[in-house]
This record gives structure tokens, sequence and C-alpha cells, in this order.
């Protein structure tokens, strides 16, 4: 068997406290992440993480930073991903966009609502990836050489 990380890319979208989530249903369950999704051919890191988000929660974005490199080895398929999570601001809502297939909406939610329904996570990154914006600083899109 040969092994293939899969590369992802997330973004981190912040107003008022409030994050961007992605509500999904993963295996008859609905759980909570963070817009993001795998790298498609022929499309760089942030193509990818602007095209995510917008077809996951119907909002374009600008990105605005770099959070950081995640590898994330998942218990329930030992799969192993790479994700490349970055910070961005939102631009415009379309709200009568249709979102990807599985995709039941997109909450704003806070850190502390989060932290109050870990059953609720597709993974532990999530919330990594918002403490490590949290805390800051995020590093230049300039990192990301396409």
């Amino acid at each position: 068997m040969t092994w293939h990380p899969h590369i992802t890319v997330a973004t981190i979208v912040e107003v008022d406290g409030r994050f961007l989530m992605v509500e999904e249903s993963i295996g008859g369950r609905l759980v909570l992440n963070q817009p993001a999704g795998h790298l498609e051919p022929n499309e760089t890191l942030r193509q990818a993480a602007i095209r995510e988000t917008l077809e996951e929660t119907g909002w374009d974005i600008t990105l605005t930073g770099v959070i950081g490199v995640y590898l994330y080895t998942a218990p329930s398929n030992g799969v192993t991903y790479q994700r490349i999570c970055f910070a961005a601001t939102p631009v415009r809502h379309h709200p009568q966009r249709a979102l990807d297939t599985g995709i039941v909406g997109a909450p704003w939610v806070t850190r502390e609502e989060l932290v109050a329904q870990p059953e609720r996570w597709r993974s532990e990154l999530i919330l990594r990836c918002i403490d490590d914006y949290l805390a800051g600083p995020s590093y230049d899109l300039d990192v990301i050489r396409d």
C-alpha cells in the first residue's frame, strides 16, 4: 500500500468574536468544521481556500494571512491530512447560492459555543486553528509559494 497524505485548506473567518463555520452531515451526524476542503488539480492553495469557502458557505472572502500548517491523522480512518489554514475577512454573502452536498448551513459561532460541544467537531483541528488565530500572529500570504 502506498501512503499519500491529503492536502487540504481551511479558512478562519471572524467577525466580532464569531467564526464562520460549516455544519455538515458526516456519517449520519451533524458536525462543525471551518470552511475547508481538498486541493484540486491545477489550483493554488489560495485559490482552493477561496473556492472552498464560497462553495461551503456562500461567502466571498479575502485572504489576509496564514495561520499555520497542520499535520493530522484522523483516528476514524487513519488518513493523514496536511492542512494549510488561512485567515480571511468576509466580503460578500450570496444567500441564494446552493451549498455543497451534505452541508446544512454556515453558522457564525463563538469560540465558547464550540468549546461547549466537542462532540460536534469534525476534528480537533477546528479549535487548534481558532486558538492559533486568536493567539496570533498570522504569517504573510507570501509564505505560500505558488
